[in-house]
């Protein structure tokens, strides 16, 4: 059957409100590769349908050949992008709802951890459950170090976070408390090195393996809870999504945040943001919300470029594949959707805005309030303080 939906392209009104009108709904025709797609749309889209209740986790994997996604059905669906149908579904592995879902670099193997308490490990080919970890609280989310030896997953209500060997599921490390609320998302870096945590509490940790420690600890100013984090592939900069409707960037190599805090992304959603997700080179973010959209930016000007519009129900998880060909998004409205953004450079609207800062930003000086330009994510140091002021101020680590 046909489904009505929103266009997934919004163009923004300028201000004043006086432009263009917002896009006109169009129909989501059947295809016979299973998927769906808008007509006439400028984003073609697929929406995959086989959960039967919100969908927790959408991740794109193998090469960006297939997604794999996991619901509060308890179940987690393995995907083939080009049909847009199931290629395994995984229906008894968890008893409860299945919180967040992995691919296993370099296997075919699986990791899921649940609200039942217990991580498992499945082979995506055979459907065999490899190993079974459980512990004593229930588990929030999970991640695989780059070269697939390691994952990390956080309980509730300990607080805690636990390092796996990925081939046996034998505990490596455990810290407890880590944080003084609810961890909502844990992420190994791209070295493999360090582990970022963000939290209920609204604050930020990194904990490192070699020194079994955390190394360090950021208080986000964000305003409410701190919902999910992504690495650029170089480790040099951290995202932040939160639940007070932003997006924060933080130079974590450079340490820049010590005195100046992150570097909120203008003009984001109009609801909690709930996730979001660097393409493999970091010039594109994407990000999702509870109003219901997926966002895409452009990072070189810190701008929003577009907002992907469909779902009827909260975005849960955003994922980009590595090609930036592709963005995958999950959602409680129980599908999956596949939005093909390959040539979104190619639409007006997107051309306008990437130019509009020509790749600079221009914030105010929190010293003397007048505006100064700052290259964009790849050379900024996301200074707070024009030239002027830092000649005139002592210098500091």
């Amino acid at each position: 059957m046909a489904s009505k939906n929103m266009d997934p392209l919004l163009v923004e009104e300028p201000p004043g409100g006086g432009g263009k009108e917002e896009a006109e709904t169009e129909e989501e025709e059947e295809t016979r590769d299973g998927g769906e797609r808008s007509r006439g749309s400028q984003v073609p889209v697929k929406v995959l349908r086989a959960h039967r209740d919100a969908v927790t986790a959408a991740r794109l994997c193998f090469n960006d050949s297939c997604v794999l996604s996991c619901s509060s059905d308890r179940s987690a669906i393995l995907w083939d992008v080009e049909s847009g149908r199931p290629l395994r579904e995984f229906d008894a592995v968890h008893s409860k709802t299945i919180s967040e879902c992995t691919q296993i670099p370099n296997s075919s193997r699986m990791v899921t951890v649940s609200w039942d308490k217990t991580m498992v490990a499945t082979d995506l080919q055979t459907g065999q459950t490899l190993w079974r970890w459980r512990q004593a609280g229930l588990l929030t989310s999970c991640s695989s170090s780059s070269d697939g030896r390691l994952l990390v997953c956080a309980a509730e209500p300990q607080n805690a976070v636990y390092i796996v060997d990925a081939a046996s599921g034998q505990t490596l490390h455990h810290v407890s408390d880590h944080h003084r609320s609810t961890i909502m998302r844990c992420r190994f870096d791209p070295q493999s090195q360090r582990v970022a945590t963000v939290s209920a509490d609204r604050s930020i940790k990194l904990w490192d393996l070699l020194a079994q420690r955390t190394t360090v600890s950021i208080d986000s100013n964000h305003s409410n809870v701190v919902s999910d984090c992504c690495f650029t592939n170089n480790g040099h900069f951290l995202c932040t999504a939160s639940w007070d409707k932003s997006l924060k960037l933080w130079d974590v190599q450079a340490g820049g945040f010590r005195s100046h805090g992150g570097t909120t992304l203008q003009r984001g959603h109009e609801g909690s943001v709930s996730s979001c997700s660097f393409c493999a080179d970091a010039n594109l973010l994407a990000s999702g919300s509870y109003d219901k959209t997926v966002a895409l930016w452009d990072t070189s000007s810190l701008c929003r470029t577009l907002i992907l519009k469909g779902h009827s129900d909260w975005v849960t998880d955003v994922s980009v594949s590595a090609g930036r060909k592709l963005a995958a998004s999950a959602s409680k409205d129980s599908t999956v959707r596949l939005w093909n953004i390959e040539n979104v450079e190619k639409i007006p609207e997107v051309m306008e805005k990437r130019t509009e800062g020509a790749g600079i930003h221009i914030p105010q000086c929190e010293e003397c309030g007048k505006p100064f330009p700052v290259p964009g994510l790849q050379t900024s140091d996301l200074l707070t303080q024009c030239v002027s002021c830092q000649l005139g101020s002592p210098f500091t680590y």
